[in-house]
């Protein structure tokens, strides 16, 4: 099968990485894509952030016809609110659009949670701006007021969407599993948190791995912090001797949580 949600977000992550022209001692806007895409080709050295999306509907096998073939952000908000398929909540697949009327920027939505959405967006930077230089894996808030909403495209099988009232042609049974976040995603987006605190330019420089080592090293090293202090916590409850409780469990459970609001 073609055409489906995980398609075109493998085809939108193949690209993370990929940047465009650079002369004159700036970014140009010149890219692959344009070309690439049957009627977009007036847009090369334009920002190219809509035309990267329908880039990737086009190249995961969806039929014509059945997403926007677009340069302009606020022209693919007409044309998802026009087919009936705009929502203000995530999808896995959708395509996401930011700024006033959602002409500002877009974006393909690869997964979400009840806080933030995962995105693979072109023509952005490691800040997430508008203009930016190439295509990135991204992490924004869902509720920020910069997001506008969503299109929908009609997967074979449905669409995986935070939306309470969307109605899927087919049973959710059929629909297609959430793409869940992979180590190579964090990574890289590690990577891009990394160069942009940093001030730096290219994730790809040597001098990246050197800071993400040493972040992951606090990180060890507040784990191990934690860790002494659950130690301590079970001596005290030990020393009190209560009657009927499983102090390893509680310790464990004390733990699990500590653990949990570390990692997020």
């Amino acid at each position: 099968m073609t055409g489906t949600a995980g398609d075109v977000i493998r085809i939108a992550k193949s690209q993370v990485g990929y940047h465009e022209g650079y002369s004159g001692g700036h970014w140009n806007n010149l890219q692959k894509y344009s070309p690439a895409v049957p009627g977009l080709e007036w847009s090369q050295n334009q920002a190219w952030c809509a035309t990267f999306a329908s880039w990737c509907f086009q190249e995961a096998g969806m039929p014509k016809g059945n997403y926007p073939a677009t340069a302009s952000c606020a022209l693919g908000v007409s044309w998802w609110k026009n087919a009936g398929r705009f929502s203000d909540y995530p999808a896995i697949g959708a395509q996401v659009f930011f700024g006033s009327g959602g002409g500002s920027h877009t974006g393909l939505v690869y997964a979400y949670d009840t806080d933030f959405i995962y995105t693979v967006e072109g023509n952005t930077n490691s800040s997430g701006s508008a203009e930016g230089d190439g295509v990135y894996l991204k992490k924004r808030a869902r509720r920020d007021t910069y997001v506008y909403g969503y299109g929908y495209p009609a997967y074979p099988s449905g669409i995986v969407t935070a939306d309470p009232t969307w109605k899927n042609p087919t049973p959710p049974s059929q629909q297609e599993e959430p793409v869940a976040l992979t180590d190579d995603d964090l990574k890289k987006i590690g990577r891009q948190v990394v160069t942009g605190a940093n001030g730096m330019k290219n994730p790809d420089d040597p001098t990246v791995d050197w800071a993400l080592s040493s972040y992951v090293g606090l990180t060890y090293k507040a784990t191990r912090a934690i860790a002494a202090d659950v130690a301590a916590m079970k001596k005290q409850v030990d020393s009190l001797a209560v009657g009927g409780v499983d102090l390893d469990l509680l310790a464990d459970k004390v733990a699990d949580k500590l653990a949990a609001r570390l990692a997020n």
